[in-house]
């Protein structure tokens, strides 16, 4: 993973900016979303979860909810938002490239807005197809290489921020593009790890990659 980037009043900005009425509504949706099928009480590991937001609504659909992050901000940060919600989650310090979990302790691994700072992306995956369970799959949500300015403008409106805080997200989406990676990318990845294949969906400024052990 690369060095932290994301800490101090950089992490707090961060956090935020993405903490408006609309942003965690839609956390409260994506929630719902990514662990429909999934058994109650199953566990779920939420690698970089920032302020916690996603972890917090995942938490409060019942499941047990575990997160990873190498921002010590976010983990102090994720920390104080679960305590607030009521709920229990584990947020640890730790790189997901050497992850502290024995094998086979999860049956769900969500990645979002994050996978494209990895600097050994092929030992991300490894580590994430070790600490799945059988059957369990990871879900890696990112910005995708092929999002144009336009669809980069689409995201930021939807967001209702202030025009400052707009700006600067904007320039920061544009500069993250830079090392995003394409649907074809992601496949590229997945078929030289030990998953050996995904399925792979692009809308917008998003792809989402599915990977299952």
């Amino acid at each position: 993973m690369k060095l932290p980037e994301m800490e101090g009043r950089v992490a707090r900005w961060y956090a935020k900016v993405r903490a408006s009425g609309s942003q965690l509504e839609e956390y409260g949706k994506q929630a719902a979303q990514l662990t429909h099928g999934l058994p109650s009480g199953a566990g779920i590991l939420e690698v970089a979860p920032g302020p916690g937001y996603l972890a917090v609504e995942l938490a409060r659909l019942g499941f047990h909810v575990t997160g990873l992050d190498i921002s010590r901000t976010f983990v102090e940060i994720a920390s104080e938002h679960a305590r607030a919600a009521g709920v229990r989650i584990d947020f640890r310090r730790g790189d997901v490239a050497d992850m502290p979990f024995p094998a086979g302790s999860f049956d769900l691994i969500v990645c979002q807005a994050a996978f494209k700072n990895f600097t050994r992306p092929d030992v991300a995956l490894a580590e994430m197809h070790r600490v799945l369970r059988p059957g369990g799959s990871a879900l890696i949500q990112d910005m995708s290489a092929d999002a144009s300015n336009a669809d980069i403008d689409r995201e930021v409106r939807a967001m209702r921020q202030s025009r400052v805080n707009a700006f600067m997200t904007r320039f920061a989406l544009r500069m993250l593009r830079r090392r995003a990676y394409s649907a074809a990318g992601f496949e590229r990845l997945a078929a030289a790890s030990p998953f050996g294949t995904c399925e792979v969906r692009a809308e917008g400024i998003t792809v989402e990659v599915r990977l299952t052990r």
